[in-house]
């Protein structure tokens, strides 16, 4: 069992990384988060615990409370571990419909590595201890 809440991020994804080292500095408690790569073998070893739906879902997750998460809810339900001037954000973005918020981080998802450079080595494990 996972003592702290987990987020699977890409580790060859240069947005994954911003948005790690984002909201790393504005966790409320950075010992109730971790960040892991999903090819890291922590990683794969939690994602194998998953349903098919989501083994197969080549995205990012989110371990909260034992329950995974994935694309737009895993995204939006990290807000919950920032401080409140970001949480506050949480019930207006939970308001947009879920095949709309999909839509949308699908798309970025695909054009990710356009806009992003890849990283020369996952940061996780060493910035994020």
């Amino acid at each position: 069992m996972v003592e702290t809440d987990v987020m699977l991020l890409d580790g060859d994804c240069g947005l994954c990384t911003h948005v790690a080292v984002f909201l790393h500095p504005r966790l409320t408690d950075k010992s109730s988060i971790r960040f892991l790569a999903i090819e890291s073998e922590e990683g794969q070893s939690l994602i194998a615990n998953f349903s098919d739906k989501f083994q197969q879902a080549n995205s990012v997750y989110l371990v909260r409370n034992g329950k995974p998460h994935m694309r737009s809810a895993a995204g939006i339900r990290t807000i919950l571990y920032l401080k409140w001037y970001y949480r506050m954000w949480y019930p207006l973005l939970w308001l947009i419909p879920l095949p709309i918020r999909n839509i949308g981080y699908r798309i970025i998802a695909r054009y990710r590595h356009k806009f992003f450079k890849r990283p020369s080595i996952c940061i996780y494990p060493t910035l994020l201890a």
